[in-house]
């Protein structure tokens, strides 16, 4: 059972990016995304609960989204006023499920650089 991220990139601040997080399970249950910048701990930066209830760390209020298609499997961070200090790698997380039973999973990570 795998997660996969991919959308990251170099943008510059201001600009916008959306990672997307996909998984061949049967679904997901509560997901989140992460990040590590370097030098740092990993952080949580937006999670969503399987009736879409969100939250945010307070640095990306208002700037990032969480958001899940379950007809797709797929979750995303709508990224948006990005800022140098969002530089990281970005990594999901959530509760798959697969043949009835539940699997805390981590995707790859996916590396997003602002540029000032």
């Amino acid at each position: 059972v795998q997660l996969q991220a991919f959308g990251g990139g170099l943008v510059q601040a201001g600009e916008s990016l959306r990672l997307s997080c996909t998984t061949s399970a049967d679904s997901i249950n509560a997901a989140s995304w992460h990040r590590q910048a370097p030098g740092k701990q990993r952080e949580l930066v937006a999670s969503i609960t399987t009736g879409c209830t969100t939250d945010y760390t307070d640095s990306v209020k208002g700037r990032f989204t969480i958001s899940r298609d379950n007809a797709r499997e797929t979750l995303y961070l709508q990224m948006n006023n990005l800022k140098t200090e969002d530089t990281a790698v970005y990594y999901c997380n959530a509760d798959l499920r697969m043949f009835g039973k539940t699997y805390n999973t981590w995707g790859q990570g996916t590396l997003v650089t602002v540029s000032s």
